[in-house]
């Protein structure tokens, strides 16, 4: 579904990525994980168009989309949940929803009000007087209403009180189960092995380690050498 291969990218004369690989199919839920500042966010930037790499490639569904316009990349199935709340302020819950919706698809107002039911409760709540958590669920369910082929999460669960986190974390169990493609960035390893099917260590801009769960928790030397625990 998507494929990244020798991926480079930066900011200005700061180079982040130096030979990005990364590979998810139809229906997996994988992960990129490491310490901070070793190129994950830099990566989904890439991948999103929201930075031009320098070199390698992005494919999805085999067309060649390196340096695509974000609107691109959005029409040819990728959905963002970017690291930070980005709900749209000014908006109600529902106005939300609406502004990004993709008609056809299986995601609509009512599937999103089954999957967060506070979202149905406050749909004609402006979107700034929500709390921290209630944006996050909101900024997922905003992108789900694009109806994406793959959707991306980065640090999704970051800073959420524990209640939201594990309504964060059952949303992406209920996904996984009904075959979405999912790529999530996250420290909670915990979490993760609910619902990830394969990890990716990111170190210095590059993939240097992939495995399932199982066997990243038979490994410690791993998590402490890439993953600082």
């Amino acid at each position: 579904m998507l494929e990244v291969s020798g991926l480079q990218a930066g900011y200005g004369l700061s180079q982040v990525l130096f030979d990005m690989h990364l590979k998810i199919e139809q229906g997996e839920v994988v992960s990129l994980i490491g310490r901070n500042g070793m190129g994950k966010t830099t990566t989904v930037k890439s991948i999103m168009g929201l930075l031009k790499p320098s070199a390698g490639s992005i494919r999805i569904h085999g067309k060649e989309m390196r340096g695509a316009l974000p609107f691109r990349i959005a029409q040819a199935g990728l959905g963002l949940v970017p690291e930070g709340r980005r709900a749209f302020g000014s908006l109600s819950v529902k106005e939300n929803l609406l502004a990004t919706a993709t008609r056809g698809g299986k995601w609509d107002l009512a599937r999103i009000y089954k999957l967060f039911p506070r979202l149905e409760e406050r749909q004609e709540q402006l979107s700034r007087t929500l709390s921290g958590g209630e944006q996050q669920m909101l900024v997922v369910a905003r992108a789900l209403m694009t109806n994406p082929q793959l959707l991306i999460l980065d640090e999704a669960t970051e800073g959420l009180a524990p209640v939201i986190r594990e309504t964060i974390w059952n949303c992406l169990a209920t996904l996984k189960a009904e075959g979405e493609t999912i790529l999530v960035i996250d420290k909670n390893l915990k979490e993760m092995a609910r619902v990830v099917d394969r990890h990716h260590i990111i170190e210095k801009g590059r993939q240097v380690w992939q495995g399932t769960p199982e066997q990243l928790a038979a490994t410690p030397e791993l998590s402490h050498r890439y993953l600082g625990v």
